[in-house]
């Protein structure tokens, strides 16, 4: 089978779905040719500049006003239309890429991957099956197009939301967001801590930093370690060097109560005139601080619970571990929504950068029961091994399209 995959680089989710579903092809057909395209870039690499320039900066700097664009290309006509206009003008390129690749099958995994993959079967007679997998729980207009055959949705609940804007229930398939298999293999947890050198007999708190402000992480540990109950912490920075040096002087700044000797959380660090170097102790929870790592499935399965922003790949990730979530600081738009539905599935808890925090993870890692419940209530909701149902579903519609062309 050869399948091309139009992905796309705003946020890490998108193409970290993609290359889930490619690896799980792969081994499956190990003859098969999978290609993944990155279709702002490929399209324009100005273009993709600009959007995912514009993407990091209003997400982070000016959330609110993303939140109002989030809704707004949502819902207006005028915006749609723009969209489309810019597809217009960008499909033709797509035309030389897909006479040689020559593909089964178009996989998308970002919404302009999608109208783009949809614009090229209609207007420019692309006879494949193109299959639609939205990467959030929430759905959002800029999703839907006709001419995709079938829609990944991660939820049941999202399952009326297509229906009431119009697309057939026939073509929408619940399987959820694909995710590495390494998430959904079970691991030798006394090996894992043994490697770690941490103790398996304390709860660990995981949180994945790396799309936090370096201000949000520090104020978000200083807020958790507060808390009486004992556990234990990692933290892993991703790709972020700012955040891991930052956090690493940080860490060897904090003393046994928690406190600085001269450090001002609410104040930008300038390490090279505020912070002695010497006299330090340990944190009074013991802290074990990872820069990028390709064991994140690992950390996961060895943690109670993950304090992370609300992305949908790495929701879907700890949903296959069966890992509770403490979210925290989601921005408006899907991030929000993708929170909405964690909280009202039982499978997250939101936490604040005030005192509210601390007495959060306090209650939950004083009493085992309520993660208990939240491990079951992911458990529910789970929909299991994404990637395995994609690919069966793909086959079926390759074969489908082979048969109506013979």
């Amino acid at each position: 089978m050869r399948v091309l995959i139009l992905s796309a680089t705003t946020g890490g989710g998108h193409m970290r779905a993609a290359n889930a579903l490619k690896d799980y092809i792969m081994k499956q057909e190990p003859d098969s040719v999978v290609k993944i395209e990155d279709t702002i870039e490929y399209a324009s690499p100005l273009l993709n500049k600009t959007v995912t320039g514009g993407y990091v900066y209003m997400a982070t700097k000016t959330p609110k006003m993303y939140g109002s664009f989030y809704k707004s290309i949502d819902k207006e006509r005028t915006m749609n239309k723009t969209v489309e206009m810019v597809v217009a003008q960008f499909r033709k390129k797509f035309i030389p890429l897909i006479d040689e690749f020559r593909p089964d099958i178009i996989v998308t995994t970002h919404s302009i991957g999608t109208e783009m993959a949809a614009s090229l079967k209609k207007k420019e007679n692309i006879h494949v099956p193109v299959l639609s997998i939205i990467t959030d729980f929430a759905v959002h207009q800029t999703y839907i197009s006709d001419g995709v055959d079938a829609y990944i949705l991660s939820s049941y609940e999202m399952i009326s939301q297509m229906v009431e804007r119009g697309v057939d229930r026939v073509q929408l398939y619940p399987y959820g967001i694909p995710v590495k298999q390494s998430f959904f293999e079970k691991i030798d947890r006394e090996k894992a801590f043994a490697e770690e050198e941490m103790n398996p007999d304390v709860p660990v708190i995981l949180i994945m930093a790396g799309s936090f402000g370096v201000t949000d992480i520090l104020k978000i540990y200083h807020k958790i370690v507060k808390s009486p109950v004992d556990f234990q912490v990692i933290v892993i920075t991703g790709k972020n060097e700012k955040l891991y040096e930052t956090f690493d002087k940080y860490l060897s700044k904090l003393t046994l109560n928690n406190t600085w000797f001269d450090f001002d959380i609410e104040k930008p660090v300038n390490f090279k005139s505020s912070i002695r170097m010497s006299r330090h102790k340990k944190p009074s929870k013991p802290t074990k601080l990872l820069y990028y790592t390709n064991e994140v499935e690992k950390y996961m399965q060895m943690s109670d619970i993950i304090v992370t922003k609300p992305g949908g790949l790495t929701v879907s990730e700890a949903i296959a571990t069966g890992l509770p979530m403490g979210i925290f600081k989601a921005i408006p738009g899907q991030e929000e929504q993708n929170a909405d539905y964690l909280v009202r599935e039982g499978m997250a808890v939101r936490l604040s950068k005030n005192n509210e925090c601390t007495q959060v993870i306090t209650d939950l890692m004083s009493h085992p029961e309520k993660l208990a419940a939240m491990r079951q209530a992911i458990k529910d909701s789970a929909r299991g091994n994404s990637a395995a149902n994609i690919y069966l579903l793909m086959c079926d519609l390759v074969k489908k399209y082979k048969k109506n062309s013979n």
